[in-house]
């Protein structure tokens, strides 16, 4: 039985006191045309108008996909905000504590320094597995807050739902539940069970498994009181209106397959590790993360640093001795790490395969950045949103690191930009592959759903193009179809490679994408390099 009936008396005496902020447009509820309140500019750019300060469509979606009321949801500014708004809400500098557990997500206790509130720490055990009496043994009449991540940051691990139950029951004060990795977990979340803890408030975030860090999306859910304590508290408009919009369209794609893929390649990363000779321990885990245990992990975090990957160095958090934290990447981006990790190719001896170009006409201006060897983030920026999307399988299925930015006269067409696009990307791939010697050479054939794609590629230095793709629409998006044959055939020449593409299917966007994916495969396979080989393979002998 939770023995908090009523959590007033754990709030701020100004906060329940507090008048909150409001627009004419909380005051009136019905249909609105013509906007003179808010001394905003009156003509139309998309922009000009304040954003929905209560998020309410937003709210409505995620209610449909967590299954809890709008009123028990807050969405803040990352879930950094709300972590914020619990310390202004419940914590009186300087007089009240709060309780978390050590190692976790260090913002808790910087949040804690900034509102001057004593934070208190109770280290986990050994195993990482939590201490019930010892934390609770830490509170006191002035602790307000306990702070737990499950599963936890940096550690990996979930704790026990019985056992997070038994402590929200026990505590006195507010229980402060971060669930931002609960999509990656083994068990559910404890939204379920909201409604039985008036003291309880679990975070989430729209960060991770939902790929939208960039918008800043945290959620906080909490019996109606509380959010509602949280809305007066926050910023008026603390979500931007294009952050609403780009959200609720991000919610409709589907994520269950990528969960299954990076859950699928933690324990394929945990696995291959366990056998590399510098690695001690990797630890169990419930999240998009693994902690590892390493000889001298400073030598590999700068040996990683090296091969262009950044991982996260936690040797110094209190139980983390000689760790490291590595966020689960794509496919190709796992593989690069474990050829660094075990060793299957030394990287400071694999030379740099780089190039950057810059290529201006009358009609365009285009960058390229690539890197073969991968390592760092990718953006492509076209001005075209569907080709965007194809070229992005380049670098998620290749493992190359690629940046495009071009600006061309898409008001006239996409001709230019298409055409000019494919000429930098093969010059830059020309440059980057260098002398060639020591690579694969050749090859790779590709299904997609009802789709297939067969791309055979040969970087031995002569050019030719065959295209055998048929589409029965003249654009895909806002792309027109005619422009892909277009592309492939410039960047075949500009890369001096031998191109055939074939494909067939139902679906066009799928049949093009298959083109894509198996081209970004066969790059894959063409440039690898063979530590054993100096030549540039030939049925002829070496070009």
């Amino acid at each position: 039985m939770n023995k908090i009936k009523n959590i007033e008396w754990l709030i701020r005496p100004n906060i329940r006191s507090l008048k909150p902020y409001s627009t004419a447009r909380d005051e009136y509820d019905g249909p609105l045309g013509i906007y003179l309140d808010a001394n905003e500019s009156p003509y139309e750019n998309g922009y000009n108008r304040y954003p929905d300060p209560h998020q309410k469509i937003l709210k409505e979606r995620i209610s449909q996909i967590k299954g809890v009321s709008t009123h028990a949801i807050f969405i803040g500014n990352g879930s950094d905000e709300a972590i914020d708004l619990a310390y202004r809400i419940f914590c009186e500098p300087h007089v009240d504590n709060v309780v978390s557990i050590a190692p976790t997500y260090g913002m808790y206790r910087v949040a804690a320094s900034i509102h001057g509130v004593e934070y208190r720490e109770v280290a986990l055990n050994d195993d990482f597995s939590l201490d019930e009496e010892a934390l609770l043994g830490a509170t006191d009449q002035h602790t307000k807050l306990l702070w737990l991540c499950s599963p936890n940051n940096p550690t990996g691990n979930s704790f026990p739902r019985e056992q997070l139950r038994r402590i929200i029951e026990r505590f006195l004060g507010m229980v402060v539940l971060d669930e931002a990795y609960i999509d990656f977990a083994s068990e559910p979340s404890l939204l379920s069970e909201l409604e039985k803890y008036p003291n309880l408030i679990i975070l989430q975030t729209l960060s991770k498994a939902w790929g939208m860090a960039g918008l800043r999306l945290g959620l906080a859910f909490a019996s109606p009181r509380v959010v509602d304590l949280f809305s007066q508290v926050k910023y008026p408009y603390n979500i931007n209106g294009v952050a609403q919009k780009w959200a609720l369209s991000q919610l409709e794609q589907p994520i269950e397959g990528q969960i299954r893929e990076l859950k699928a390649q933690r324990e394929l990363i945990i696995k291959e590790l366990r056998r590399a000779d510098s690695v001690r321990e990797v630890f169990p885990s419930e999240a998009n993360f693994v902690l590892v245990r390493v000889d001298e992990p400073q030598k590999i975090y700068q040996t990683l640093i090296q091969a262009g990957i950044i991982v996260r160095d936690r040797s110094q958090a209190p139980g983390c001795n000689g760790c490291l934290r590595i966020t689960i990447g794509t496919p190709a981006e796992n593989e690069r790490l474990l050829e660094v990790l075990t060793q299957k190719i030394d990287p400071l001896c694999r030379k740099q395969r780089l190039a950057t170009l810059h290529r201006k006409t009358g009609e365009t201006d285009i960058t390229v950045t690539l890197d073969l060897n991968g390592g760092g983030g990718s953006i492509v920026e076209t001005g075209i949103g569907f080709f965007d999307h194809m070229l992005m399988q380049l670098p998620h299925h290749s493992g190359v690191k690629l940046i495009v930015k071009a600006n061309g006269d898409l008001y006239v067409d996409e001709h230019h930009t298409v055409e000019d696009v494919g000429i930098t990307l093969g010059e830059a791939f020309h440059k980057a592959l260098g002398d060639k010697r020591g690579i694969e050479r050749y090859g790779y054939v590709l299904p997609m759903d009802e789709s297939r794609a067969m791309v055979l590629v040969d970087f031995g230095g002569r050019a030719a193009f065959e295209w055998e793709v048929d589409f029965g629409r003249e654009k895909i998006g806002e792309m027109p179809t005619e422009l892909f044959k277009h592309f492939f055939k410039s960047f075949s020449d500009a890369a001096r490679c031998n191109l055939h593409i074939t494909a067939r299917g139902e679906n066009e966007h799928h049949k093009i994408e298959a083109v894509f994916k198996a081209f970004a495969r066969a790059i894959k396979m063409a440039m690898a390099q063979n530590p054993f080989v100096y030549d540039l393979p030939s049925s002829k002998g070496i070009i």
